[in-house]
């Protein structure tokens, strides 16, 4: 159905509006989101004496690489969800393989931000660094909530879809319209052969 198309190309464009406001706060105010950086890979609000301690970082220049990564990487994939969203939108009433076609730069970005907030958030910082011990610096509901909605909308948007139906108005009167004239052609040739049939008789 043509709204199913519609609906697959909105939520597409809402993850890309998502991805590129995440990136625009991160440089906008970067200092504040700095701090969640460092606090996490310096593992300074874990467990005291947890055993996991050995994989901190505490230098300020890895911190700014690793702040740096996260922000592109969350840059790419609302470039390419945008991009993917235009690219659908391109083509929302061309045939269904046409359409299936077109969806390489949104799984593309589906992909990336779900390795930023999958793999980054939840694996590297989660896990690595155990943020999930810290009650201050924990992202991963947050996290958790985005990567779900991505992967939600990927295998939303991956399902095939089907041709339009073609139930045009003009094209179905063109059809009538074409079938009435041979009908009415034959109408005068039957008067024609009965009027001399008749005067053939007198």
């Amino acid at each position: 159905m043509y709204i199913t198309r519609i609906t697959k190309i909105v939520m597409v464009a809402c993850l890309a509006v998502f991805c590129l406001l995440v990136v625009f706060g991160n440089l906008t105010d970067y200092q504040s989101n700095f701090l969640f950086v460092k606090h996490v890979m310096s593992m300074d609000t874990t467990y005291p004496g947890n055993k996991l301690m050995y994989r901190a970082v505490t230098r300020p220049e890895l911190w700014h690489t690793a702040y740096a990564l996260i922000i592109f990487g969350e840059a790419v994939a609302g470039v390419l969800l945008l991009g993917g969203a235009a690219r659908l939108l391109q083509v929302r009433r061309k045939p269904g393989a046409v359409f299936d076609r077109a969806k390489g730069l949104t799984v593309t970005g589906l992909l990336v931000a779900f390795l930023v907030w999958f793999f980054g958030f939840m694996v590297i910082a989660g896990e690595w660094f155990a943020m999930w011990q810290s009650q201050s610096w924990n992202a991963q509901e947050a996290a958790f909530h985005f990567y779900m909605t991505a992967l939600a909308v990927l295998i939303f948007v991956v399902l095939p879809d089907k041709d339009l139906e073609d139930a045009s108005p003009a094209k179905a009167g063109a059809s009538t319209t074409g079938k009435s004239p041979s009908k009415r052609s034959h109408a005068p040739a039957k008067k024609k052969a009965t009027a001399k049939k008749r005067t053939l008789i007198i």
